[in-house]
């Protein structure tokens, strides 16, 4: 039944959260001016950012939100673009 998961990659959480860092600074946004536009606190967004926060977690509806402020596809946070330092 395993099978099925050949490509599951364990790490996704942290993809997501690195991603979402990276992709709002591309965007040249300031932590709490995203965390502002979506109604939650800066420290809750920092540490939905942080890949060594298991507590939190980023809800679909939230990552729909910051998808359409940073003007992204929901595919690209699942996008592996970490570098060897982000690891």
């Amino acid at each position: 039944m395993m099978e099925k998961y050949n490509n599951y990659n364990p790490d996704f959480k942290a993809i997501i959260c690195n991603n979402i860092k990276n992709y709002r600074k591309e965007k040249g946004m300031r932590l709490m001016d995203l965390a502002e536009i979506l109604g939650v606190t800066p420290e809750y967004l920092k540490r939905i950012e942080s890949p060594n926060d298991d507590k939190k977690n980023c809800s679909l509806t939230l990552l729909y939100k910051i998808s359409i402020i940073l003007d992204k596809k929901i595919d690209d946070f699942l996008i592996d673009n970490r570098s060897k330092k982000d690891i």
